[in-house]
């Protein structure tokens, strides 16, 4: 029996311990991440929030192997892929254990591409013979709350939320361990934004751990289990949800908290904040 202490029905899908991120010639060296440690359990969302410059999209890029850490370690399903090559993660990558969401799904979608030839490409480079690529494409599709009429469509036929929830969807369709959504509702209007948040608060129930990288508190308040705070390169705060909204103890955290459009009065569209409220005490 393996003593791995990633390994087992409780361990964590995503581990990582003692992170540095730094960047440019070793004379003028830039930290973007100082001992960030981070753990997320199957069926967990966990929030990273912070301002441009936080080391958010640092921190996702380095887990996904497109950054290479100075110091610490990442685990990834009982994997340490720190040290990882580019085969490692392409081979990584193509057992679709790990999948990202960008906030632009037009940055990941092929313009030349039908919606069904997009969400059964990542299938098909797994070897899922086409019959049983179409039929996950579907399903993963109504997953989504979207209809098949779509799948002979382009992607710049659809509208902005459309192509979010596509974009979701093609990271599902692998039956990944962890996601990882950077400002996935940041450009839409907040009719789509509460959709695509309610589908994500959804798939707590699948098992997926998802990491939901955002510099808008108000939008994760509603979908996370718990929320890291990133301030300057540090992860200044982690804790449940809840706890993080009503009781931040970092003063940056609380400045986060008052600045909050959707969590206030104003000046927040009034139906976003009533409908992510009600995710948030779902």
């Amino acid at each position: 029996m393996s003593t791995d202490p990633h390994r087992g029905p409780t361990a964590p899908v995503l581990a990582v311990e003692g992170l540095d991120v730094h960047y440019g010639p070793r004379r003028r060296r830039r930290r973007a991440l100082h001992d960030v440690s981070l753990s997320i359990a199957p069926g967990e969302t966990v929030g990273v929030i912070g301002e441009t410059g936080s080391g958010k999209s640092t921190l996702a890029r380095t887990v996904l192997g497109l950054v290479r850490a100075s110091a610490g370690s990442i685990v990834i399903d009982g994997e340490e892929v720190g040290a990882y090559g580019p085969r490692q993660w392409r081979a990584l990558r193509r057992r679709g254990v790990v999948q990202y969401v960008f906030q632009d799904p037009l940055r990941s979608l092929d313009p030349d591409l039908t919606i069904e030839d997009s969400l059964a490409e990542p299938l098909l480079v797994q070897g899922v013979p086409r019959t049983e690529a179409a039929t996950r494409v579907r399903a993963f599709l109504a997953r989504v709350h979207l209809t098949e009429d779509l799948l002979d469509r382009l992607p710049g036929e659809l509208s902005g939320g459309q192509r979010q929830r596509v974009a979701v969807a093609r990271a599902l369709v692998t039956e990944p361990r962890l996601v990882i959504l950077d400002e996935p509702v940041s450009a839409l209007d907040s009719a789509n934004r509460v959709q695509v948040l309610q589908i994500l608060k959804e798939l707590r129930a699948d098992g997926v751990a998802l990491v939901f990288i955002s510099h808008d508190l108000g939008s994760v308040a509603g979908v996370a289990d718990r929320i890291a705070v990133l301030y300057q390169g540090e992860s200044v705060e982690v804790g449940a949800a809840a706890d993080v909204i009503n009781t931040p103890r970092h003063p940056y955290t609380r400045l986060l908290v008052r600045s909050a459009p959707t969590l206030h009065s104003a000046p927040a569209d009034r139906a976003e904040r009533e409908a992510l409220r009600a995710l948030l005490h779902a």
